[in-house]
């Protein structure tokens, strides 16, 4: 038939279109591509389009974005001796793909170990009470170590947060009653300031009456008035004789 191709020409424009359709590669924004030209790295391409040479270029894709791994609950003995769990979360991106490939064999795992081996040596080293109260400290020690120990494999840790901290029930219990009896020491020394102050007071309003006499007997007849206004039906009081006083100075005179 006229105008129709031959087998060897469709044979050939098939191969054509499988070899483009396996050179040709695209590559999203936030990935990479390690390429591997005969068994040695070249360097990362993308993103975008890109070709490479089938049956003789090896691509790997790796992903740029920033990575949240859980790590899990570790069993951990504090300083003091005491169990607990203690699970993390850790924040991490490639910043050199070339160096996440060949310098690691699994970048992923291998963070995730080292995060769960780091967080089980640092709270090791620290008592319960610090590693409650001082959780920002840990976090900071946390990102340095491992920040540190993934920087050969391209890796930049940008935040890890202790997440949780799981405490035996009795553990619990302890402390419960801990605060308890913090609470009531604080109640009873605001309570004993409280009555030092007002002691205090107390001492300056009677050294003042001590120097005028008369305010005494003002002050026991504002009593009166303020026993007289509850509706007693009886009341009944001393009259000191100091009241006295100034009516038997001016009888005298």
């Amino acid at each position: 038939m006229e105008g129709a191709l031959s087998i060897p020409t469709l044979v050939v424009l098939v191969l054509v279109i499988m070899f483009l359709a396996s050179a040709i590669k695209i590559l999203s924004e936030y990935e990479r591509a390690v390429i591997f030209r005969l068994g040695r790295i070249r360097e990362a391409k993308g993103p975008g389009l890109i070709i490479i040479i089938p049956g003789i270029d090896r691509m790997v894709r790796v992903d740029m974005r920033t990575i949240t791994m859980d790590v899990p609950p570790q069993d951990v003995i504090t300083k003091d001796n005491v169990s607990i769990k203690v699970s993390a979360v850790v924040y991490f991106r490639v910043m050199d793909a070339n160096s996440a490939v060949t310098n690691v064999e699994n970048y992923l795992y291998a963070t995730s170990q080292l995060a769960q081996t780091t967080l089980r040596s640092v709270c090791g080293q620290m008592e319960l009470d610090e590693i409650l109260s001082e959780r920002e400290k840990i976090n900071m020690h946390l990102q340095e170590i491992l920040d540190r120990s993934t920087e050969p494999w391209g890796i930049k840790i940008s935040l890890v947060e202790v997440k949780h901290i799981d405490l035996p029930e009795e553990m619990k219990r302890s402390m419960a009653k801990q605060a308890e009896a913090e609470r009531e020491r604080r109640a009873k020394v605001i309570n004993a300031e409280g009555e030092f102050q007002a002691a205090q007071k107390l001492i300056e309003a009677a050294a003042l009456m001590e120097t005028q006499p008369m305010s005494l007997q003002l002050r026991y007849l504002q009593t009166l008035n303020q026993i007289a206004s509850e509706n007693n039906s009886t009341t009944v009081f001393p009259i000191p004789i100091d009241l006295f006083k100034p009516f038997i100075k001016s009888l005298d005179k």
